[in-house]
């Protein structure tokens, strides 16, 4: 078995890649039939898939380039331009996993074909090329050189310095523990591909696409947890149901509102005065706290939640004791259980979604911009879904007459932008008004 000790690395490599490969298919069903999904990340499926289909060619190609008397010449350069190939083919598939994840593949086509574009000259170029290769006799290991081999490096390098432009021209948008993982990930490339120009005998490409793989796997497509952001996503959604339907609803209320909420943080992240502070990381957290803006109504007796008239004087000020009760349910009993930046949002959220614009909201009368962001967005998406719903006090209101309430409210009630931002897009509001969403997960 002399022939194995040219491509141990790369059997080593992928029998790794073999062995994570079944897990993520094994729990990944599980995992779809939990969330009752099928839809799977189609660009890191490819990717993993090219990773395996890269180092094979790198195994085989580390074995033929060592008997060249007994390995014909076109077999050992078709081998090469698999090899190149597939490696030009898995960074450019990184490049747009890296994308897709973090500020969200581009809407229009030209630009997706842009992203693409290095990628299909560099195979052009390479296939023009291979017949070129050389193959250099080491000291240790014989390997390739030519302009093959440049061209399939510059390939990487142009998805390095593409990569690079991402990070730095979306920073804020990209979440915080995706911008560490996407950083190891190039200091990971940076590296090894300087090791292999270097000391072009080290044939460690294998090694940094097995590393590469496996942490994005780990950190950011593992099945686990992906269920645990589920479970959590469950239980919070279904506690706040819980609490929404003490008050004659059917948590239909917490489902809306959360859209509308997220409707228009996406539209006010259009301007500019906006896009720094609502991050990918500020979305994400809406999303999980927009149900719990009500979660205090647990503490509001149900003769009160439920009364057909009006309230009396002191049953208003009664009700009025729900943000703060909000506020210290989370603080109390949610607090420990998530990060920090989303218990400080969703005790915003709970907390001050009735202050008003002009300071005469409560609980604590707080004005303009004092007022947290995510809770001055919430005011709007609870007023219009509280007067366009059925409640046990009053019918539905007509939209047109429902939206005249958030306008009429623009200054005085609610913060301008935030209207602007709701109004801006009617079709969107009325499909979630009609139900016709499946959802509000961003």
């Amino acid at each position: 078995m002399i022939i194995l000790q040219w491509c141990k690395t790369q059997i080593i490599c992928l029998m790794i890649l073999a062995y994570i490969g079944s897990i993520y298919i094994k729990e990944g069903n599980n995992l779809n039939r939990i969330t009752r999904k099928s839809n799977c990340n189609l660009i890191f499926d490819a990717f993993f898939a090219v990773s395996q289909i890269a180092v094979i060619f790198d195994g085989i190609t580390a074995c033929t380039i060592n008997y060249t008397e007994q390995v014909p010449r076109a077999l050992n350069q078709l081998t090469h331009l698999g090899m190149y190939v597939s490696y030009e083919l898995y960074v450019t598939l990184l490049f747009l996993y890296w994308v897709s994840v973090t500020v969200g593949m581009p809407k229009k086509p030209i630009k997706t074909a842009a992203y693409i574009l290095p990628s299909i000259v560099s195979i052009c170029l390479t296939l023009l090329f291979t017949p070129e290769i050389q193959f250099v006799e080491g000291k240790y290991t014989n390997y390739s050189m030519g302009t093959a081999v440049y061209i399939c490096f510059t390939c990487v390098a142009v998805y390095c310095v593409l990569t690079v432009f991402v990070i730095v021209s979306k920073y804020r948008y990209i979440p915080r523990n995706k911008r560490e993982s996407l950083v190891t990930t190039l200091i990971c490339i940076v590296i090894i591909m300087s090791l292999q120009i270097i000391f072009p005998e080290a044939l460690v490409s294998c090694l940094a696409a097995t590393m590469i793989t496996v942490s994005i796997y780990i950190t950011m497509e593992n099945p686990s947890i992906h269920g645990l952001e589920h479970y959590h996503h469950e239980m919070v959604t279904g506690f706040a149901t819980l609490v929404d339907n003490k008050d004659d609803n059917t948590g239909g209320h917490i489902r809306r509102s959360s859209a509308y909420a997220v409707l228009i943080a996406g539209n006010l992240r259009k301007s500019r005065k906006y896009r720094s502070e609502i991050t990918k990381d500020f979305l994400d957290n809406l999303v999980q706290s927009a149900p719990m803006h009500d979660i205090g109504k647990i503490g509001i007796p149900d003769s009160i939640l439920q009364k057909p008239g009006k309230l009396t004087p002191e049953e208003f000020e009664k009700m009025k004791e729900h943000p703060v009760i909000g506020g210290r349910i989370i603080k109390d009993t949610f607090g420990h259980l998530f990060n920090g930046e989303y218990e400080s949002m969703a005790y915003q959220v709970a907390m001050y979604h009735h202050e008003k614009w002009n300071g005469k909201g409560y609980p604590e009368g707080l004005k303009g911009t004092d007022i947290p962001l995510c809770a001055r967005i919430m005011a709007v998406a609870d007023v219009f879904d509280a007067v366009s719903a059925k409640r046990c006090y009053r019918d539905a209101m007509p939209l047109e007459e429902c939206y005249s309430i958030i306008e009429n409210g623009r200054g005085t009630d609610f913060d301008p932008d935030i209207v602007d931002a709701f109004l801006e897009n009617k079709n969107e509001v009325e499909k979630i008004f009609a139900n016709k969403t499946a959802g509000f997960e961003m």
